[in-house]
């Protein structure tokens, strides 16, 4: 009986430490390296499974769907504060994460998660216009600039319900989060308008078609706007004139994740300053982590895209609960309707 039990207890360890040596990450596309995380995997043996999202809203409703597989996330900061308030985060265990000391005081206690509890930051950024100054001469200022009749057919956007109709919102005077019935019936005629000039929809690659010149202005995160930037001269950033909104994106482990101290060990490693530098070489969106920062070159802290100059305070998003159903319902119609 003794031995059956030791047995037993050691094919339980045995288990336990495989299933150790396995990852299974949810996160944005083209926005982890993947040799950051081959470099994870060869120091600490844990395999990392790579699943990609488009929006917050895709991850969202995979999780209150019930998905459970997921060990580490990546959410923005408004999914985040949904997934705190249906209790779908673990709380963190910040004494297995010494390079948290990294992170800029700028970027902790953020309204989304006020008691840093449960998120780390991983990158921020803004939504911005991005266009070929050779092929567009008169003056881009905003969002009317960009969706002119005048570039009908050469305008690409991200994929991104919320941030579209953030941007119509804008556009009529409304603020980030004035989201209600009656102003989305004001934005559904300017978004139809803005729509039948849209050439591509694209969250995962909007530069490309800008570098492959299919189009000639377009609507895309700051990471996307400052990789053009650093390939060719002629390309500009604009933040738009009738507003702008900062966003962070966090990482996080879901309740009940099975690897939860694998995904401890690969946020922490994420967090060393040679890691966030690389993943700020490769995809240059704002880097919160202060370490990191002081490691990037003098032309990387210049870019305009990755580090723009504000003018103005910037709002972020806030949780907005079945508005958010709203918003995807009006844009899929819109989508289906050009």
């Amino acid at each position: 009986m003794l031995v059956g039990l030791l047995l037993a207890g050691a094919a339980a360890l045995s288990a336990s430490a495989a299933a150790d040596r396995e990852l299974n990450l949810f996160a944005w596309s083209e926005y982890i390296p993947q040799s950051v995380l081959d470099d994870f995997t060869a120091e600490t043996g844990v395999q990392v499974h790579y699943e990609t999202f488009s929006s917050g809203e895709e991850m969202l409703a995979k999780l209150l769907a019930g998905a459970s597989s997921y060990d580490l996330i990546q959410p923005p900061d408004y999914i985040a504060e949904a997934l705190i308030k249906h209790g779908l985060l673990s709380r963190l265990d910040f004494s297995r994460l010494p390079h948290f000391a990294n992170i800029l005081p700028a970027y902790r206690h953020l309204p989304f998660d006020p008691d840093q509890a449960y998120t780390v930051p991983y990158m921020a950024g803004i939504a911005g216009i991005v266009y070929n100054a050779a092929k567009v001469k008169e003056p881009i200022r905003g969002y009317r600039d960009l969706f002119a009749a005048a570039h009908q057919g050469r305008i690409v956007v991200i994929d991104d319900s919320r941030e579209l109709v953030t941007a119509a919102l804008y556009s009529l005077g409304y603020q980030t989060n004035d989201i209600t019935p009656a102003s989305l019936a004001k934005v559904r005629p300017v978004l139809a308008e803005w729509f039948e000039r849209i050439k591509l929809f694209d969250s995962d690659s909007p530069k490309t078609a800008l570098l492959n010149g299919d189009v000639d202005l377009g609507f895309v995160w700051c990471g996307e706007a400052a990789l053009l930037l650093n390939q060719d001269r002629k390309f500009r950033f604009v933040l738009p004139v009738e507003g702008a909104h900062a966003s962070v994106d966090v990482l996080a482990i879901p309740a009940g994740a099975r690897h939860g101290a694998a995904a401890l060990s690969l946020i922490d490693f994420l967090l060393r300053p040679e890691m966030s530098k690389r993943i700020s070489d490769a995809f240059p969106y704002t880097n919160p982590n202060g370490a990191a920062r002081r490691l990037l070159t003098a032309a990387q802290l210049a870019n305009p895209a990755s580090y723009p100059t504000v003018d103005r305070p910037l709002d972020t998003f806030r949780d907005i609960g079945r508005m958010g159903e709203a918003i995807d319902e009006l844009v899929t119609d819109l989508k289906n309707s050009r």
